[in-house]
């Protein structure tokens, strides 16, 4: 995961392993993220999202030759990230020949109460 795009260099995001060895992304506040004062910009979570969907996806598919393409994406908003450490892990739900099924959570405090989640679903391919 040590290939991320420069959006992820603006973003300031790190990568970690969660307690249950899956890939965790941290994105630390800062000013390129804020939209109104003392909050995330939506599209910021969004990346966030995106990344840790791809991250496990890629993950997922053990290093093999595949080509990733999001076919739709779906985010929702349920609270105002703040100004501190945003977090961010995903699922693979289904992970078929041409197709796949990530949701990604973000969150800061607290996994069980997300500020945003996307499911993304992907054409593989391979």
């Amino acid at each position: 995961m040590d290939d991320l795009p420069p959006y992820a260099g603006l973003l300031k995001l790190r990568t970690e392993v969660g307690a249950d060895g899956s890939p965790l992304f941290v994105m630390p506040f800062h000013d390129d993220v804020v939209g109104r004062p003392m909050y995330l910009h939506g599209g910021a979570i969004a990346g966030l999202l995106e990344f840790a969907a791809y991250g496990t996806l890629r993950r997922a598919l053990d290093g093999g030759a595949v080509t990733m393409k999001p076919i739709t994406v779906t985010v929702n908003f349920m609270l105002g990230g703040r100004d501190r450490e945003t977090y961010a892990s995903a699922v693979v739900e289904r992970l078929g020949r041409s197709v796949a099924n990530v949701e990604a959570f973000a969150w800061q405090e607290d996994a069980k109460r997300p500020i945003a989640s996307a499911r993304i679903n992907f054409l593989l391919e391979r």
